[in-house]
């Protein structure tokens, strides 16, 4: 029961966090072109009108929503756990990589925005923001990679027959839906592969 509850909780959080994200990527005109983010006048137009609330809320809609769907992912570790305790433990290294610079890489994007605003869309702040963003980006790859490594694990480990899945679960995996989704215009694909992968789990487990 309570592995069911966890995983509807990453389901139900992935969902949140997507959401977050397109608070940091809509503004008053639309969807922001990130193109444009390194020239200042196409950057000062794009976030015309745009509310400082958005930025606010999606820290806080994101940070919540990454601690909720952290006990998906240890979830899934402790379930791998009866099949293969060399996955399992991989995995878990693999969830603390994906989630604590993925939590911080999100608070900086929102805080990057936040600031350019809050400062008056000047060239300077333009220059201050992006540079505080580059600097900061490690954040996102290692998150990603840690990712990689969790969703890899548990896609080896079905698809070779190592859990009580049919092999064919193996699709339910975040790495498999982005790939589906990336040619799509679809807002936030990290987060609907995320929940998709949870759902299938939270189905067929």
């Amino acid at each position: 029961m309570m592995m069911k509850i966890a995983l509807l909780t990453a389901f139900i959080a992935h969902i949140l966090c997507g959401y977050s994200d397109c608070l940091l990527s809509y503004g008053a005109k639309g969807r922001l072109d990130l193109k444009n983010i390194k020239y200042p006048d196409k950057m000062a137009e794009m976030f015309e009108d745009m509310p400082l609330r958005k930025p606010l809320i999606s820290i806080l809609l994101g940070t919540f929503s990454i601690t909720a769907w952290t006990f998906g992912y240890l979830a899934l570790c402790q379930w791998m756990q009866q099949f293969n305790t060399i996955l399992a433990g991989i995995m878990l290294v693999g969830t603390a990589l994906f989630v604590v610079p993925i939590v911080t890489h999100h608070i900086i994007c929102g805080l990057v925005e936040w600031f350019y605003i809050r400062l008056g869309r000047t060239d300077e702040a333009h220059e201050v923001v992006l540079e505080f963003q580059k600097k900061t980006i490690s954040t996102m790859f290692v998150g990603y990679a840690g990712l990689l490594v969790f969703v890899g694990c548990l896609f080896f480990a079905i698809v070779t027959g190592q859990t009580d899945l049919p092999r064919w679960c193996c699709v339910f995996n975040t790495l498999v839906f982005m790939l589906l989704l990336l040619p799509t215009k679809l807002p936030a694909k990290g987060n609907i592969a995320g929940a998709m992968m949870f759902l299938g789990l939270l189905i067929m487990i």
